[in-house]
């Protein structure tokens, strides 16, 4: 079990916990029972400096979140080679997964901007981007390390026909799943079933909730995606709508073996992070014995 900075620093607006230290976060993060950590803003990018410190809080680096353009940014070369360098730190690290998602044309991190102009990807846009995502793969496994599609409100993978078909046409050896509960109840569709036919294509696994007022609400007004966060849509598991017994079961059930990381981006002045990633690891510990 992991937990994610995002509960304590947010990246896409940094003015989120601005007056939170890095110390604070990981220390907060050994206090609630968490064995893992992914990268924020805050953190070191050099692995000699960042290996050692999250050492001292007896911490993992699980992931990484990286965006990618195959769709709006044709040369495939150029990306590879960026991403190359992202590995070698990742590998340094011993992270053994990495978290992609595709950010052509994508209002995730534009507050203005409504969800329902999240960019829709023609047959020409999904060949690029299936394209380069198998080119990601087969890169990344030169590392050790797996490449975990993250879906997300927001972008071109959004729903879960989106997820079906990018998973039905990349190389399932290569190619695996960040499966995100919250971003699935988000986007309209019960987490469950996805879980239950892409069990065997997923590495990675981000935990959290909705209210469901605010998720309501949000949809009602068609809002941002940075909009719902500032109004609170998500929260940890054991605090929202999300029914995790039987998605932890499967899970169980599955032999999954990778990390789970719990995430709840909030404002950390209205929601205290160390009060939420507490409560969330109960609430795992109760129902799932992990």
């Amino acid at each position: 079990m992991g937990i994610a900075p995002i509960n304590w620093c947010n990246d896409d607006m940094p003015e989120l916990g601005s007056d939170i230290s890095l110390d604070q976060c990981l220390s907060e993060m050994q206090e609630a029972g968490y064995s893992s950590t992914e990268l924020g803003h805050k953190f070191p990018s050099e692995a000699d400096i960042l290996k050692p410190l999250l050492g001292n809080y007896n911490l993992a680096l699980a992931s990484t979140w990286y965006s990618t353009y195959f769709v709006e940014k044709h040369n495939h070369k150029e990306q590879l080679v960026r991403l190359e360098e992202k590995l070698k730190f990742l590998f340094e690290m011993g992270t053994h997964v990495i978290n992609l998602a595709e950010c052509s044309g994508t209002v995730h991190n534009k507050k203005d901007s409504p969800l329902s102009s999240r960019p829709t990807f023609d047959d020409a846009d999904w060949d690029r981007l299936v394209d380069g995502l198998n080119k990601v793969g087969k890169l990344c496994r030169r590392y050790g390390i797996r490449a975990a599609f993250h879906h997300h409100m927001g972008t071109g993978v959004q729903t879960a026909e989106e997820i079906d078909r990018l998973l039905s046409q990349t190389e399932m050896d290569t190619v695996f799943l960040c499966a995100d509960t919250g971003h699935m109840q988000f986007a309209g569709f019960d987490p469950y079933p996805v879980f239950e036919k892409h069990m065997d294509r997923i590495a990675h696994i981000h935990l959290k909730d909705l209210r469901e007022d605010v998720f309501n609400e949000m949809l009602s007004k068609d809002a941002s995606f940075l909009n719902s966060i500032l109004e609170g849509i998500f929260t940890v598991p054991g605090d929202g709508m999300i029914d995790f017994t039987p998605i932890f079961n499967l899970i169980n059930e599955s032999g999954y073996k990778g990390w789970m990381i719990v995430e709840a981006e909030q404002d950390p002045s209205n929601a205290n992070p160390l009060h939420y990633a507490k409560k969330a690891r109960r609430y795992i510990r109760e129902i799932a014995n992990l």
